[in-house]
């Protein structure tokens, strides 16, 4: 008995679970349910729907490359029963998967407190254009953030015309031979 994924959404199949689709040439492609079948027969791209495993992976919702992974691989090789190796296996996958949901935390910590800040800036961004309406405490703060940002566009500003110059400069040498 295998538990199997989906070719379209990457989620578990169970045994006598799912529908089994075999192209002429021998291909085999499993789904779990009727409605990934479907976008299947209809040339649906996978990584184009947002609800499956392959958009969240391309978009940076979820982790890619990480070392737990390859613990899921399938491995077609039979192994002879052993206790000893059963019951090492059974406490290395405990393990793994312990290591895996911590990472996992991490990850959506990071990505979360990322979005916190870009929003946090968007925020004070439209802060500082109406530092002019405010008054008070938060008009100070405005023209903090008024400050901020100046120096800010400034610094890339500059930047930008650095690269200007390298680009123009590396351009100006042509050799004919």
């Amino acid at each position: 008995m295998r538990i199997e994924k989906c070719w379209f959404c990457s989620s578990n199949i169970y045994p006598g679970h799912g529908i089994m689709f075999i192209r002429n040439d021998c291909k085999t492609f499993r789904f779990c349910r009727s409605k990934c079948h479907k976008h299947f027969k209809m040339k649906h791209n996978p990584r184009k729907m947002r609800w499956t495993k392959a958009y969240r992976r391309a978009h940076g919702k979820e982790m890619i490359m990480d070392s737990t992974f390859n613990f899921e691989k399938k491995r077609l090789t039979p192994t002879r029963y052993n206790r000893n190796l059963m019951v090492k296996t059974v406490r290395a996958m405990q393990i793994v998967d312990r290591i895996k949901e911590v990472r996992k935390e991490r990850f959506h910590k990071a990505r979360l407190a990322a979005q916190l800040r870009k929003r946090k800036t968007s925020a004070q961004k439209e802060i500082a254009k109406g530092a002019h309406l405010l008054e008070g405490p938060s008009k100070e703060k405005a023209l903090v953030y008024q400050k901020e940002f100046a120096g800010s566009t400034k610094a890339k500003s500059r930047s930008k015309v650095k690269v200007e110059k390298r680009a123009k400069g590396s351009g100006d040498m042509e050799v004919e031979e």
